[in-house]
């Protein structure tokens, strides 16, 4: 993964972890192998954990202790209504950026294929 990917991602992934546990609670392995399933095959295991950390820590989510067949207990996590209103905003927020700059986007295209046109004539 590239740095510019890797930079754009430390500020969504709050927001993915919440819309994944929004969907259904669970444990930090669980949550990075969910993560992973979407296309996020970069994704450090230490990088979520410390993430849950960060979450927990601001009581956005719910943790329960849930015994394991193998070690110690694991610490499975469920949105609560603090994370559910993060997530919400999280949406907000990302449409609002995703259409902006899908529009300059757009827009840059549409100059560069003109720049194109003009310069090939």
């Amino acid at each position: 993964m590239g740095k510019q990917m890797t930079e754009m991602l430390k500020g969504t992934l709050e927001g993915i972890v919440l819309a994944l546990l929004a969907e259904q609670p669970a444990y930090g392995y669980e949550i990075t192998s969910r993560i992973r399933d979407h296309g996020f095959t970069d994704i450090a295991e230490g990088t979520i954990y410390a993430l849950l950390v960060r979450i927990e820590q601001k009581k956005l989510v719910d943790v329960e202790k849930v015994p394991s067949e193998k070690g110690p207990p694991r610490k499975v996590y469920s949105l609560n209504a603090a994370g559910t209103l993060e997530l919400e905003e999280f949406w907000k927020t990302w449409s609002f950026l995703s259409a902006h700059i899908e529009r300059l986007n757009t827009n840059t295209n549409t100059n560069t294929n003109t720049n194109t046109n003009t310069k090939e004539n």
